[in-house]
């Protein structure tokens, strides 16, 4: 039953992505990255038991939570097309990260194909999100990304609650890095 809610989840976890990727509203970037963490907590409920999930989830949504109060400003927006390519650049992502999935479907088969791929798409957004800015919260906003798509890869192979705890604790001091540098950006002229 999880095994298909997997499949379904595939597609709000590749809207997030999207979501983080073009929009420039801070409002949204939080939403998309709650969104995002609920979808890895339904890909790591099939491996982890309910409380490492949840654990998982509720530490997601604080670092949405840090990271929307911040109230980042907005960059300046251009009157050009580069959603365009931006969007032609995550297709490339979707594209190269569902061939590698299935390559790796052979060798951590435990894991499942929806779960190869969602945590395979994460890891590449979040290396596109840090790729194309230089913004300190679109770059935590891809460092956070690339962590949560790392512990989804990592959750059928390792069931430590010590390793989720020691994952937590870098996800929520990444938060905390982004809003220090976001508010540390506001202040200077």
């Amino acid at each position: 039953m999880l095994e298909i809610f997997s499949w379904l989840m595939l597609f709000p976890l590749l809207a997030a992505s999207l979501t983080l990727l073009l929009t420039r509203d801070w409002r949204w970037q939080a939403g998309g990255l709650a969104a995002q963490y609920l979808a890895v907590f339904v890909f790591t409920l099939n491996h982890w038991p309910l409380g490492m999930a949840a654990a998982q989830l509720v530490t997601g949504w604080m670092a949405a939570a840090i990271f929307g109060m911040t109230r980042a400003p907005a960059e300046a927006e251009r009157a050009d097309f580069r959603w365009i390519f931006h969007l032609f650049l995550a297709a490339l992502i979707l594209l190269m990260m569902f061939s590698a999935a299935i390559a790796l479907n052979d060798w951590l088969a435990e894991a499942g194909l929806p779960l190869l791929l969602g945590a395979l798409l994460l890891i590449g957004m979040g290396m596109l999100q840090m790729g194309i800015s230089s913004h300190p919260g679109r770059t935590m906003l891809g460092l956070l990304t690339l962590l949560s798509g790392f512990e989804t890869l990592f959750a059928p192979l390792e069931n430590s609650i010590l390793v989720a705890a020691l994952l937590a604790v870098i996800t929520l001091g990444l938060a905390l890095a982004a809003a220090y540098l976001l508010q540390l950006q506001t202040e200077t002229p």
